[in-house]
């Protein structure tokens, strides 16, 4: 199985963000955070910056919302040609008809979980989500430092999806290394974000060395 890599412009230069852009056009995905300083303590960009980035990228926007009301927002964002909005399921008071308003809108629907937020509900309605998302460090900042009892959790993600036989991705977010994405491909992640491990030097050579890091797991499996 190809890993996906998803690199997160919260890393990025946010003066340059076209350019940076155009420095991941080998990657499969762009990660775009949305923070509105509310859900979390940060605020980023919001629907208008958006819908400009998913007209310069050369990959397709892979959006991540850590906002407040995200039943009101998330088909908005569908609506900018978004390939994936992710909402968080800790701002969604209807997951469920949340996601399938993201589809109807015409992208792929996706719910986050914080570390401490049990998935079980989630997993009960799969077949209402194209990827799950799990959140490999607390949201709101870059940076921060990988949570490995997180692998508990999406060990039974990827367990219930095999059960399925859904296609329902699953992608990890936070502290991602050369390192721990090794970890996270063991534990049956198939999309991994990637943010100063990729903007932090050469983003060409440290997607392509992210990508051989995730491909020794499939090597000694």
């Amino acid at each position: 199985m190809s890993i996906r890599i998803s690199p997160s412009i919260l890393s990025a230069d946010f003066a340059n963000l076209e350019r940076d852009l155009q420095r991941i056009a080998d990657a499969d995905l762009v990660h775009v955070d949305v923070m509105d300083g509310h859900f979390v303590p940060n605020l980023t960009l919001g629907l208008p910056v958006v819908q400009r980035l998913g007209e310069v990228s050369p990959v397709p926007l892979d959006l991540h919302l850590m906002i407040d009301d995200a039943d009101r927002w998330a088909p908005r964002y569908a609506e900018t040609g978004a390939f994936s909005v992710t909402f968080s399921a800790e701002a969604a008071a209807d997951p469920v008809s949340t996601a399938r308003a993201i589809r109807s809108n015409g992208a792929r629907a996706s719910v986050a979980v914080k570390p401490g937020t049990d998935l079980e509900p989630y997993l009960e309605t799969l077949d209402e989500y194209d990827m799950i998302l799990v959140m490999t460090v607390e949201p709101g900042f870059g940076g921060q430092s990988f949570m490995p009892e997180t692998m508990v959790k999406l060990a039974r993600a990827r367990d219930a999806v095999r059960a399925s036989g859904l296609d329902v991705w699953l992608e990890v977010d936070g502290g991602i290394t050369t390192q721990t994405i090794v970890t996270a491909v063991e534990n049956g992640a198939d999309t991994v974000v990637a943010g100063s491990a990729v903007y932090g030097g050469s983003p060409v050579d440290n997607i392509a060395a992210l990508r051989a890091a995730a491909a020794t797991v499939a090597l000694t499996s």
